[in-house]
């Protein structure tokens, strides 16, 4: 895909891995509708990033409001090239102790908003004959660690998803992606990061050679580890 003039939706755009994707494809020349529930964040990132930057305030645990969303990116150019879906939140803790809004918090986020995303894109992208899915997932969805469960079990899901739709939306012209970085230099669950993590740029770097990828070629999964060693 040649990224000019394209339109691409990033869900949980406003930092981290989310944001670097959004300034990769807006450096490619896409237009990036970026989701995130702080307007705050996402204002301070449209200021950071330029007019082709479009913040769209939404909780993506809200199916309406993203649908209402993914439906406002396609008619800003009558077009929808990407969706990648970002928006992820962690809790980590023994299965004892994770809670019930634990629990519901990861499932409404980490799941049912890349479905919520998924599903209000898809069809955009079958009447153009065209398109590409970016699922950011984990190494969490191939690898059970103890004090994970409930990430592993979204991850694990996403994954599955992941493949799912490849297979489904693959004869209607539409790529589908599932990028599962190890540990990424972000504040994600609350840590810091360690000195070995991947940048989130790599990461936006990686997500890019996808979409670029020849059209003859469908890259449906990527696994990316930090190449020092802790």
């Amino acid at each position: 895909m040649d990224l000019t003039d394209t339109v691409a939706v990033v869900t949980g755009a406003s930092e981290g891995i989310g944001r670097a994707v959004a300034e990769t494809l807006i450096a490619a020349g896409a237009t990036v509708h970026g989701l995130a529930r702080s307007a705050d964040t996402l204002a301070a990132t449209a200021d950071a990033l330029g007019p082709r930057f479009v913040p769209a305030p939404c909780d993506v645990t809200q199916a309406a409001a993203v649908r209402a969303a993914i439906d406002a990116a396609h008619a800003h150019a009558d077009r929808l090239d990407v969706l990648v879906n970002n928006a992820g939140v962690g809790a980590f803790g023994p299965v004892d102790e994770i809670t019930d809004a634990d629990w519901d918090r990861l499932l409404g986020t980490n799941l049912s908003g890349l479905f919520y995303a998924t599903r209000a894109a898809v069809p955009h992208m079958k009447a153009a004959g065209r398109g590409h899915i970016v699922h950011v997932a984990s190494i969490a969805g191939i690898v059970g660690n103890a004090n994970l469960s409930a990430y592993n079990a979204t991850k694990f899901g996403v994954r599955g998803f992941s493949e799912a739709t490849m297979k489904e939306l693959r004869p209607h012209g539409i790529r589908v992606t599932c990028v599962l970085p190890g540990s990424v230099a972000t504040d994600f669950g609350g840590s810091p990061a360690k000195d070995t993590a991947i940048p989130a740029e790599a990461v936006a770097a990686t997500i890019r050679h996808c979409l670029e990828a020849p059209a003859s070629t469908l890259i449906s999964e990527v696994v990316m580890r930090p190449m020092a060693v802790s």
